[in-house]
């Protein structure tokens, strides 16, 4: 049985999204090239990552003026992306209420005192 396509974004995903996003537009080629060696990643992986990111409406792809490979430019922006993961990671996670998310966050001992305390001054500033 096929696995349900997810509007979030995978790890492996992220990765090429994030090249596109800084670069603008990209072949798949030149993504291939901008990603770490270490993950040895082949061009038709690539490609079909791209198709896949089109399919969930994250990319849109051009033909190049100069050869025959399609350009692909992000049709969704990082921050989009960012809202969108972070609303499914609220309604999966904490039931739909980003105070329990916050909360989780402040009670994070992981965080450093330079962030707790930045978290607290935006939230008074809210406030205010």
């Amino acid at each position: 049985m096929a696995r349900k396509k997810s509007p979030n974004l995978t790890e492996a995903e992220l990765r090429l999204m994030d090249v596109v996003w800084d670069k603008g537009e990209a072949t798949v080629s030149e993504i291939a090239e901008a990603l770490p060696r270490e993950l040895g990643l082949a061009y038709n992986t690539v490609l079909t990552t791209m198709r896949i990111l089109e399919e969930k409406g994250f990319l849109r792809h051009t033909k190049s003026k100069e050869g025959r490979a399609f350009v692909y430019r992000p049709v969704v922006g990082r921050d989009e992306a960012s809202r969108t993961a972070v609303r499914y990671l609220v309604s999966r996670f904490f039931r739909n209420s980003p105070e329990l998310l916050v909360l989780n966050l402040l009670e994070d001992e992981e965080l450093s005192g330079k962030e707790l305390r930045r978290i607290r001054a935006l939230l008074a500033g809210e406030e205010a």
